[in-house]
């Protein structure tokens, strides 16, 4: 349960830029893409691709440009980070493929099923705040102390290369099961969270106020209902945010949508609820 493969490193050419990505197993391809906080890459996955692999999913975990091992990209919109995406398979042969999206990734997801359904055959969100209804129109506040709290510590770590106290601290703040932090996990986490990687990180994060024509007319959540692909949304009850009401006022709006509940689960939702993952997509990726 929960056991850490070691995968190794493969490299391809994405618009001239290298981009790397760990893959098991062959049969139904299926693309996952991690989120955009401080240290992700395809690594988050690795618990996760020998399983997947193993009952016929050729399971494709990617460093997002600027991310990991794979080059940054000069520049950093939503739509170039899509088009990265559609590129990459392109680059592997991939005519059509499921995208599966945890955190901030599960947008873009939605996203390039929306705009390519020849691209996608199925999209599995895993644990994306950005993709659930707000609360503030019950006159209620989300976050609370513990998202105040780690904001705190990333809005430290723009100014200054993390510690690997640090390190650790930012994975205890989104894992419920810290036992899974080993020290060869750590050290991984840390490595992506340094360096080049943490100058793309600081780049991303200076950027972030610049959206390039502000927020969409109809927000992606209740757009989720257009998509021509089977989805599965799977969410912590203990993520931040207040994320469990928030997704069940959207499970209420749209009954219709296939949304599950992982107990003893935070954000990380690959590591915190790897087999309720495995359990629930294999079967969603082969129907």
């Amino acid at each position: 349960m929960n056991v850490i493969v070691r995968t190794n490193d493969r490299f391809v050419t994405v618009d001239g830029r290298k981009a790397r990505y760990l893959e098991e197993g062959s049969g139904v391809p299926a693309i996952l893409l991690h989120g955009s906080s401080l240290g992700s890459s395809a690594d988050v996955f690795r618990r996760n691709l020998r399983a997947l692999g193993a009952q016929g999913i050729r399971a494709i975990a990617v460093d997002l440009p600027g991310f990991g091992k794979s080059d940054p990209a000069e520049e950093l919109s939503g739509a170039a980070r899509n088009a990265f995406v559609r590129r990459f398979m392109d680059a592997l042969g991939l005519e059509r493929a499921a995208l599966i999206g945890h955190s901030s990734s599960g947008g873009p997801a939605v996203s390039i099923a929306l705009k390519n359904p020849d691209r996608v055959s199925h999209v599995i969100v895993l644990g994306t705040g950005s993709l659930l209804p707000p609360l503030e129109a019950q006159g209620t506040k989300v976050g609370g102390r513990e998202g105040a709290a780690q904001a705190r510590l990333e809005e430290r770590m723009v100014k200054q290369e993390p510690t690997l106290a640090d390190t650790r601290a930012l994975l205890e703040a989104n894992l419920y099961h810290h036992e899974l932090i080993t020290d060869e996990e750590l050290a991984l986490r840390h490595q992506n969270s340094i360096g080049p990687c943490f100058e793309q990180f600081v780049r991303r994060h200076a950027a972030a106020g610049d959206d390039g024509g502000g927020k969409p007319a109809v927000p992606l959540w209740q757009r989720l209902v257009e998509l021509k692909q089977p989805l599965l949304l799977i969410y912590g009850r203990n993520d931040r945010a207040r994320a469990e009401e928030r997704a069940k006022l959207l499970k209420e709006r749209y009954p219709q949508l296939d949304l599950h509940f992982a107990d003893g689960c935070k954000h990380l939702v690959p590591w915190d609820a790897a087999d309720l993952f495995h359990r629930l997509a294999v079967p969603f990726l082969k129907a």
